[in-house]
């Protein structure tokens, strides 16, 4: 008669080949979720350096757009009031006490010498400035290029550089107080409207400013 002793030994030893396989099996799936929670965190840190890194970009082409903007405005200055007359300038186009050379809807074209110059819209209709494409640049645009009447230049088309010039307009704006009408007293100070472009073309920045001239003794 066998004893109670080697009976149970012998239940124990057939039960340890299952009790290593359901082990074994444990571990591959908790091996198998680690896997995946690895995986799963590798992808987000990848995905989150590309959406940083396009970021950084946008926001390094937005800041070429800006300075070129900048830099048109500064350009539109020089336009209307040159600190050094040289010739093709257009200083005498702009007086604080006339806005004779300024048409309706902006004057068009690169052969225009009143290229950019526009006459307001009446209260209550769309600015000048929201109606005209300012990024169009063929021979027929609204717009001035940046340096056509200051002889001044940019490096363009390159890596870190805007794609192409920036471009300007200006407005005579009538220089009265809220109520009243302009008349022949009236003066003018100029609205100009700049838009710069990134590296990126698409990439485009506007900024506006308002420039008062000195009235003519």
């Amino acid at each position: 008669m066998r004893s109670f002793y080697e009976l149970t030994s012998r239940s124990l030893f057939s039960q340890a080949p299952l009790r290593l396989r359901r082990q074994a099996g444990a571990s591959l799936v908790v091996s198998l979720l680690m896997l995946i929670v690895v995986l799963v965190l590798s992808l987000s840190l990848a995905t989150m350096s590309l959406q940083g890194e396009k970021a950084s970009r946008s926001d390094r082409d937005r800041q070429i757009a800006l300075q070129a903007a900048e830099a048109a405005l500064k350009d539109a200055e020089m336009d209307i009031d040159p600190q050094i007359v040289v010739a093709g300038t257009r200083r005498d186009n702009f007086d604080a006490n006339s806005n004779l050379f300024f048409e309706d809807g902006c004057a068009v074209g690169d052969a225009n010498i009143y290229q950019g110059m526009c006459a307001p819209t009446p209260e209550g209709q769309q600015p000048v400035w929201l109606s005209v494409d300012l990024a169009y640049d063929k021979s027929d645009a609204k717009s001035v290029a940046f340096g056509r009447f200051t002889g001044q230049t940019m490096m363009v088309g390159k890596s870190s550089f805007p794609a192409k010039l920036p471009r300007y307009i200006i407005e005579a704006v009538a220089d009265v107080e809220p109520g009243q009408v302009a008349d022949e007293s009236t003066k003018y100070i100029f609205r100009i409207t700049a838009i710069g472009f990134g590296a990126n073309e698409s990439t485009q920045v506007v900024l506006q400013s308002f420039y008062r001239k000195a009235m003519k003794s």
